[in-house]
């Protein structure tokens, strides 16, 4: 036997392209518009003996019918329709031999199967019951809207059909002109099998094209004819990295059922070992959990070593696992979970996984309702940071904290109630526990001149217990062993007065806001210092009733803070712009070290500002001057300008404090970011982006460079139509972190339309 004949590089495209004619001529005659007095409506008649029941009965409507009695043959042209069940056939010309139950039907002929799928031909045959024929020269419109081609078919009683010579594609074959165009992707096929009961496509001889270019081999390719997720292996991923040299993945999906599923991938290198990779998913009546986890033997820098160190050359076992999740109870009760698991401070970077620097898990209960809220959490955390010893990474466990909002009959404004417990463990470092209980007052009124006044009252309780206090490098971090109380009392007020106008063609707000809050001594030394470290005056907290970020620094003393608030709105723009500064009336020397904008008795004068202009721009500014110098403390932007498929982001920080290096959590930092897309053709794109440390000795000692440090950088080109995602990246890391090593990189990414290949 002669094997099958493999489809030529070209003959697809034409076989889509004319398939495609008939699918436009097709359309033109799918509205019924048979003359009253030649419109047909006659049911063709069972076989003697079929216990067939109405819904087997074949309908048909033609502008002419014709009966051959002697024959038994009908014959029916003009705008033909026959119905059986859920499919139709529609057609120029038809004959029907009663006899045998042959019908043949010809010209822009369109049948529709109980799918929805579509067959467009010249010349169709059937049985009367639609069970079984034979097509040449056919398009298949599959629902999901891919389409296959092929010089012939045929379709068995069953509804099988078997495709000799085709060709799949999920592309569009015209442009919107309706102007032919070649697709940029398909697989030719010598046959192709489609099984009607499992709905499932079958491929033999299968390759893959693209822009008319034989690309891969495809053997024993198959999927569903609606894409639902089915059991099999995946199309291999590939790229090429400096730490394992070339890399191939290989993916086996387990369907296991309808809600859950499995993906098993082997990763192979040229400078490593291999890699398993197995990801599961489970969808239940409660919520849905992902479990994901990587097995692998390389040499490996120990978790307790600096990061820096050269790893040694005995291979040991690594890995990485990682689960998230939600369940939710009722309505009210939830659980919320993730976890992160690293056997070492490397994995991650050296196989690409992640670049973060700290793994945090945690779970979570929590009860919601529309008057409280109750959480009971834990959390822990990996460290993956240069020298930064894991013995001193704190463990909370409880973290447990309820809120209840409320009013009282008879006392104006809204009521909060706070509980909050939370428990910190360390291996090699201090440890401490506190509880706090906390009531809090609020009244907002609108004045009759427009101004917007708002009341606060808040009165809180606190009870610490710590020991191992020297552990805490930072002396004034520790505060003192054993157990520790304090009150809390605090009273603000705070006023805006908006004044609205015209200006420059549109409209324009200016807010004035002044604000007291005043808070007698509190005990902070005593206090340890666990949530209230990275302390730094900014436009997002200049009016809050407690600078630090945490619960265990409070600022008391009296201030006054002031500031302006302006918004400029006309068509297409919008200027969003605010400033202002703080003063007490004693300083605050203690408990803040200088540096911080908030030592001295007046702050430092803090601001942002937010252009936009229609879709295209969007400049954010955010900025601290010092109070005496007027030097910049902090200098931060971010701008983008284009859209979706030409921009421009840029972002640069800036923070030059002056602190002391003894605190670990307020060090400065300069930096620089670049992203850029701009398209070259419709289709074709350029991509690029790069983030420079700046940052120098002087502003922190770690710095293994001195002002000018390139980190990465991303370059790359991509393909983009209705069917296609296509992109070749090159990636530059600079710094080598242990035996993550830095060099290139390049990856393929592959996206088909319909088939999900990546």
């Amino acid at each position: 036997m002669q094997p099958a004949r493999r489809p030529q590089p070209q003959a697809p495209y034409r076989r889509l392209r004319a398939a495609r004619m008939a699918t436009l001529l097709g359309v033109g005659i799918s509205a019924l518009v048979a003359l009253p007095s030649l419109a047909q409506d006659a049911p063709m008649a069972a076989a003697p003996g079929d216990e067939s029941g109405v819904d087997d009965v074949v309908r048909f409507e033609a502008d002419k019918v014709r009966y051959d009695s002697n024959a038994e043959m009908v014959f029916a042209e003009g705008n033909i329709v026959l119905r059986h069940d859920k499919q139709t056939v529609r057609a120029d010309l038809l004959t029907w031999n009663r006899e045998s139950g042959q019908i043949v039907a010809t010209g822009n002929v369109r049948f529709v199967d109980d799918d929805g799928n579509v067959v467009y031909t010249d010349k169709v045959e059937l049985t009367d019951e639609f069970k079984s024929g034979a097509i040449e020269d056919l398009l298949v419109v599959l629902r999901t809207g891919g389409r296959l081609a092929a010089e012939r078919g045929s379709r068995d009683a069953q509804g099988n059909m078997t495709l000799e010579n085709a060709v799949y594609s999920g592309c569009a074959i015209e442009d919107d002109k309706g102007c032919a165009k070649r697709p940029s992707w398909e697989v030719t096929a010598a046959r192709v099998y489609f099984d009607a009961k499992e709905k499932r496509v079958k491929y033999r001889g299968a390759t893959l094209r693209m822009f008319g270019l034989p690309l891969l081999p495809l053997p024993g390719l198959g999927h569903t004819s609606d894409f639902r997720a089915e059991t099999g292996l995946l199309i291999p991923d590939f790229r090429l990295g400096a730490a394992n040299g070339a890399e191939v993945s290989q993916t086996w999906y387990w369907r296991i059922a309808d809600n859950r599923d499995l993906a098993l991938t082997g990763t192979f290198y040229t400078g490593s070992l291999p890699m398993l990779t197995a990801k599961y998913r489970h969808l239940t009546d409660l919520g849905a959990f992902q479990i994901t986890g990587y097995a692998t033997r390389s040499a490996r820098i120990p978790l307790g070593a600096p990061i820096n160190t050269v790893p040694t050359g005995e291979q040991r076992w690594r890995g990485y696992i990682e689960a998230n999740g939600k369940l939710q109870f009722s309505e009210h009760w939830s659980m919320t979970g993730y976890g992160r698991l690293a056997s070492d401070r490397t994995f991650l970077r050296r196989y690409d996984i992640s670049r973060d620097d700290r793994l945090r898990s945690s779970i979570n209960f929590e009860r919601i309702d529309d008057a409280s809220y109750l959480s009971i959490a834990g959390w822990a955390t990996q460290t993956a940071r240069v020298n930064d010893p894991q013995g001193l990474v704190p463990l909370a466990l409880p973290a447990i904290d309820y809120r209840r909002r409320l009013t009282i009959d008879g006392l104006p404004g809204r009521f909060e109630l706070q509980a909050n417990s939370l428990a910190i463990l360390r291996t090699a470092g201090q440890d401490s526990q506190r509880a706090f209980a906390r009531a809090q007052w609020d009244l907002r009124t609108i004045t009759g001149m427009g101004q917007e006044v708002t009341l606060t009252g808040l009165v809180r309780g606190d009870v610490y217990h710590s020991d191992e206090n020297a552990l805490t490098t930072t002396e004034i971090y520790r505060g003192l062993p054993g157990w520790q109380t304090r009150g809390i009392a605090t009273a603000a007020i705070d006023v805006k007065w908006p004044f609205t106008g015209s200006a420059f063609g549109g409209t324009q707000v200016l807010t004035p806001r002044f604000q007291i809050v005043a808070t007698p001594g509190v005990r902070n030394f005593e206090i340890p210092n666990e949530d209230s470290r990275s302390v730094d005056l900014e436009d997002v907290n200049l009016f809050a009733l407690n600078r630090f970020p945490g619960y265990d620094r409070i600022e008391d003393g009296v201030r006054f803070t002031y500031g302006v608030d302006w918004t400029f709105q006309r068509p297409g723009l919008k200027i969003m712009s605010t400033i202002g500064q703080s003063y007490r009336l004693s300083s605050q020397n203690a408990i803040l070290p200088d540096g911080t904008g908030l030592t001295n008795r007046a702050s430092d004068i803090v601001g942002r500002t937010t252009v936009r202009f229609a879709d295209i721009v969007k400049f954010t500014h955010r900025f601290r001057l010092d109070k005496d110098s007027f030097a910049l403390r902090r200098h931060e932007f971010d701008v983008t300008v284009g859209n979706h498929r030409r921009y421009l982001e840029a972002g640069y920080l800036k923070l030059n404090r002056n602190i002391a290096n003894g605190f670990e959590d307020l060090q400065d930092r300069e930096e620089l970011r670049f992203a850029v897309r701009t398209p070259i053709t419709r289709t074709l794109s350029a991509f690029g982006s790069t983030i420079i440390n700046l940052t120098n000795r002087e502003d922190d000692p770690t710095m293994m460079s001195d002002g000018y440090q390139m980190l990465r950088h991303r370059l790359g080109i991509a393909w983009t139509d209705d069917c296609l995602d296509l992109s070749f990246t090159w990636r530059r890391d600079y710094v080598n972190i242990g035996d993550a090593v830095r060099g290139n990189s390049f990856q393929i990414s592959l996206s088909l339309k319909n088939l999900g290949v990546k």
